[in-house]
């Protein structure tokens, strides 16, 4: 088993931004750890048909990672929406056996620098953790006016604190990369789950992000030391954000003294989404500009 991997879920929609995120890999990965991806079985010609070759990186079927785990019906996935498969799927690609530790990607990813397994693990071999209380951001959106971005986040973190009976401040790790240790992952099934006949497909929902669920679990259940770290990316959230923070004088060269890479949310970076109808990008399009000229508009 490998002490370390890169992974991505992806789906069709998002195969040209795993091109891309792949590009940077090669670019940037000092240390050569492996890149995994997972699609749906019948999404892989696609894949290979946007990358290119199958160089670079090792695949595996999202069925393959819902079939790891015994207590788990088959083709759950299909009966879930997009985005509570995905989550499910990516928590559960530790049950394949790969790695004790996976750095979980999304398809939006960039690294912009060099990068090594150091960035991930610290001396004792043991995964860092991404958490923080999120404040900038809730500043950034208190300041625009936008009071529900807090609320609503405090609220999730709440119910996910629910869950374990946990009291304290709320912990976050919203954006990828998320640096996953197996052990968390097995300490939250054989301690909270199994005992009570379920799991994780049963507890990870909308009200319970897998990003939570994994820093919950590491916090009660203390499977391995906590190393903590802060956001490994810059993460551009909403186009507002991105435009605000380039006012300022943020540009990618800048980024790379303090981030390893860059997000640009795929709900607003939409160029990127494979096979999208020329009607549709056009209408997108539109939306934006009318946006973008609405934000200008509050600086004149």
């Amino acid at each position: 088993m490998k002490d370390l991997v890169l992974y991505c879920k992806s789906y069709r929609r998002d195969f040209l931004r795993v091109k891309r995120l792949l590009a940077t890999i090669e670019k940037y990965n000092t240390d050569h750890i492996p890149f995994y991806i997972s699609t749906p079985q019948e999404q892989y010609e696609d894949l290979i048909s946007v990358l290119g070759s199958t160089q670079g990186f090792l695949w595996v079927s999202d069925e393959s990672i819902v079939a790891s785990n015994p207590r788990a019906p088959l083709g759950i996935e299909k009966t879930r929406s997009g985005s509570l498969s995905q989550q499910a799927i990516k928590s559960e690609f530790w049950r394949l056996e790969i790695a004790e530790n996976y750095v979980c990607l999304d398809s939006d990813c960039i690294f912009i620098k060099e990068f090594a397994k150091a960035d991930f693990l610290a001396p004792d071999g043991n995964p860092y953790t991404v958490i923080y209380q999120n404040k900038e951001f809730f500043q950034l959106a208190l300041n625009r006016g936008l009071d529900k971005v807090e609320l609503n986040l405090c609220k999730e973190g709440d119910r996910v604190k629910a869950l374990f009976g946990r009291e304290g401040p709320n912990y976050y790790c919203p954006c990828p990369p998320f640096i996953w240790s197996a052990k968390v992952w097995r300490s939250l099934d054989e301690t909270y789950l199994q005992p009570q006949g379920l799991t994780f497909w049963d507890i990870s929902s909308d009200d319970h992000p897998e990003t939570l669920l994994y820093l919950e679990a590491l916090l009660n259940f203390k499977a391995i030391p906590l190393h903590p770290v802060e956001q490994l990316f810059r993460i551009y959230y909403y186009d507002w954000q991105y435009y605000l923070l380039r006012r300022t004088g943020e540009t990618e060269d800048k980024l790379k003294k303090n981030y390893l890479g860059v997000i640009y949310q795929s709900n607003w970076d939409w160029a990127m989404d494979f096979g999208q109808p020329r009607k549709a990008i056009a209408s997108r399009m539109l939306r934006r500009i009318k946006r973008i000229g609405r934000y200008l508009q509050s600086y004149i």
